[in-house]
């Protein structure tokens, strides 16, 4: 609950702005990339975060795409926190479900190196979300960082049957469940998402990825859509790109794929996505510390 406060020295902006000439310019690491499914901006997106939280993730959430975000930059432009409180509060908004850190293998040829990129959330989301997120958007691959562990995937307990148990979503299933988001006349039902799973599944078999199914299913829809259902599964059959041969061996062939490794907000260390909860590895979890890496 908000409670006003006259108090002079509380009135820190809620959502700052940066300024021209105080913003971060983009760089090869740390830059802020923004997931799908936001909301408008809001005074009171961040309004239930501590008063650090909330004046970092205003400013965070106003940063253009690309713009840096690391510990030290922040820092530079926050004149009312120091690298540890950055460190802290970045953490938290991590525990909070508004950002995670990933690993990314950026140029070709002899010039690839791994930057660090921070996936951005105005609207908070849980561990599973991000999860899904990650695994689908992300395409994490096992490759081996010298400098640092590995995190290990959490080590699951034992599943205890229940009677209405669901299955882990697929990837076809998250991409027609979100289409509601992206355009409210295709919004689908559960039962409809289960029965045109198989359908979209085969778009994603031939290469397609969800973004590029998204964008087939809600380009140039007229202006009413009587049923979201028929719409969609329609579209999945008469829009299904073609099979695509295997690319011919040989360097000049290959085409690599974005490559990704999630990263523990605290300690750096990369692994799979579901190697994280809240954006840790699970000693930073365990540590229980409230201290931030000093870039």
């Amino acid at each position: 609950m908000a409670v006003s406060d006259h108090s002079p020295a509380l009135h820190a902006p809620a959502s700052p702005h940066p300024r021209e000439g105080s913003r971060p310019n983009t760089g090869p690491g740390y830059g802020k990339r923004t997931v799908p499914e936001q909301r408008p901006p809001h005074v009171d997106d961040f309004a239930l975060l501590p008063e650090r939280e909330r004046h970092i993730a205003g400013y965070v959430d106003a940063l253009p795409e690309g713009g840096l975000m690391d510990i030290k930059s922040l820092a530079k432009v926050l004149p009312l926190y120091g690298q540890t409180a950055v460190g802290s509060a970045l953490k938290a908004l991590s525990v909070a479900g508004h950002l995670r850190r990933v690993r990314e293998r950026s140029g070709e040829g002899d010039q690839v190196r791994w930057v660090t990129r921070t996936y951005w959330s105005r609207t908070a989301h849980d561990n599973e979300w991000w999860t899904t997120f990650l695994t689908t958007e992300a395409v994490p691959v096992p490759v081996s960082i010298p400098q640092q562990r590995t995190a290990e995937p959490e080590p699951q307990p034992k599943p205890q049957p229940q009677p209405d148990e669901e299955r882990r979503p697929s990837r076809a299933f998250m991409a027609l469940a979100r289409l509601g988001r992206r355009d409210a006349r295709l919004a689908l039902s559960a039962a409809d998402c289960a029965e045109l799973e198989q359908l979209a599944a085969e778009w994603f078999e031939r290469g397609a990825g969800a973004e590029y199914l998204t964008g087939a299913l809600t380009s140039g829809l007229p202006d009413a859509v009587g049923s979201p259902f028929g719409f969609v599964r329609r579209r999945l059959r008469d829009k299904l790109p073609p099979r695509l041969p295997a690319p011919a061996a040989g360097p000049a062939a290959e085409t690599p794929l974005r490559r990704v490794m999630v990263e523990c907000t605290e300690c750096r260390t990369p692994g799979r996505p579901e190697a994280f909860r809240d954006g840790l590895c699970r000693p930073c979890r365990e540590s229980g510390t409230d201290t931030g890496p000093a870039d």
